[in-house]
């Protein structure tokens, strides 16, 4: 990234602190994304499709650091940008896809928490996306009539319960509808304790069907059981409120691997392999699903979801897969650690995103930057176990460092050791090599 193309600087100090605490920043990834174009392609692909009404389901498989959480991200984003709403959510032992103890319903309330659209991409945006749903209803109407006040109202209701029909023939969209009806009629009249409640009921937050008769007149709420459900529905309904589908994004699968008790790790799994089969049948669609995980709680035969044999089943690669060549059409999606190469592209970014942000001129050099790097890889064990996280978190010390204390030198902070590149290492060749990258 050259000085010219400057990064906002409140989006600078969010991806430097963010990083520098070894998380993953919600805004400014267009900025430091490197490699990843194939796998980026893929699932942009798949977004594609999900506009056009199907739906998908992709395992994104990592090692911790590898930049599978950065992936996930990236493609919020873009997603957001393509207008798609996003939902997502991080396992924990709260947080399952079934359990005994509301554990799948936690999942849902984190989910719909974390709702997302491009003018709200922080999270959420439901009662935004209610809103535009009825001001597009609204325009619709003004549009095609002369009519005014109560007529025109009127008419707008009519449109309303004729959108939240569609919604009837699936399961539960009939309470679906009625609380899209709900939300109207709290809208007209400026009634915020009735649009409360009616968000209260889309988030999953009553926590009794008998509340929620009391409040809204529906006799039905979000629970463990019927989450997924809902989120078809919410589907559904985003597209007639003028969005292309939704995107659902869960990662930390490892907390489902940690389950001690064999059948609620089955039961999660269930879950799973429902969710699975629907998109793959056909029977879901304008939703895509990202789920994040380890390669350990994935393949493990005996905690993992390849212990489920109905998934293992699945999901396995065939015999024509090996290590270096892809099938990016696969439900799984393997992520390799990026390049030495690529990672010299992204502390570049870095360096210049660091000096821009605190308005100095980079002072490492190519070499310095080559020289880091090959300190980095040349640590004991590095080259099975080091990960992008932890050389980000080491460069932005490093810069940090230098901005911080201006007699230092790169050379001194690294030590004077005369190391060899790395295995495999970084050339000057290698280093103006190309890189494709994506703009979100």
């Amino acid at each position: 990234m050259s000085m010219n193309n400057q990064v906002p600087a409140r989006i600078a100090n969010i991806l430097i602190n963010a990083l520098k605490g070894g998380v993953v920043p919600r805004v400014g990834l267009e900025y430091i994304t490197v490699g990843r174009a194939q796998e980026i392609a893929a699932i942009l692909h798949d977004i594609d499709l999900i506009s056009d009404g199907s739906a998908s389901f992709r395992f994104i498989v990592g090692r911790y650091g590898s930049g599978k959480s950065f992936l996930l991200q990236t493609i919020r984003n873009y997603a957001t940008a393509k207008g798609f709403a996003v939902v997502d959510a991080d396992l924990s032992p709260e947080r399952r896809f079934a359990g005994t103890k509301g554990q799948g319903l936690a999942t849902y309330k984190e989910l719909m928490q974390n709702l997302s659209t491009k003018s709200k991409p922080d999270g959420g945006a439901l009662p935004l996306i209610l809103e535009r749903w009825i001001s597009g209803i609204q325009a619709t109407v003004k549009a095609q009539s002369d009519l005014e006040g109560e007529a025109f109202d009127l008419q707008v209701e009519k449109q309303i319960y004729a959108v939240a029909g569609a919604l009837e023939g699936m399961v539960n969209g009939f309470e679906f509808a009625k609380a899209v009806v709900a939300y109207w009629r709290a809208y007209l009249n400026d009634d915020a304790a009735a649009k409360g409640n009616v968000l209260k009921w889309f988030r999953g937050e009553y926590p009794s069907r008998r509340e929620a008769k009391a409040d809204l007149d529906i006799n039905f709420i979000v629970t463990d059981e019927n989450w997924y459900d809902f989120l078809k529905l919410l589907a559904a309904f985003l597209v007639g409120a003028g969005y292309n589908g939704l995107l659902v994004l869960i990662d930390e699968l490892v907390n489902i691997y940690k389950i001690p008790n064999s059948i609620t790790r089955q039961n999660n799994y269930e879950k799973i392999l429902t969710i699975y089969n629907d998109v793959l049948q056909g029977k879901a669609q304008h939703i895509g699903f990202l789920m994040g995980g380890t390669p350990q709680c994935i393949e493990d035969k005996y905690k993992g979801v390849f212990s489920y044999e109905a998934l293992r089943s699945r999901l396995a690669e065939g015999h024509f897969a090996a290590e270096g060549i892809k099938d990016l059409s696969a439900p799984i999606i393997r992520l390799q650690m990026l390049t030495q190469e690529e990672m010299y592209v992204l502390v570049e970014k870095l360096r210049d995103i660091h000096a821009q942000l605190f308005h100095y001129a980079p002072t490492l050099s190519h070499d310095d930057l080559v020289y880091f790097l090959t300190v980095e890889y040349n640590r004991v064990g590095a080259e099975t176990h080091i990960t992008p996280r932890e050389i980000i978190r080491d460069f932005i010390e490093l810069v940090n460092i230098l901005h911080q204390n201006p007699g230092t030198s790169a050379a001194g902070i690294l030590g004077g050791n005369s190391f060899e590149l790395a295995k495999g290492g970084l050339t000057d060749e290698d280093i103006h090599t190309e890189f494709v990258e994506f703009d979100v």
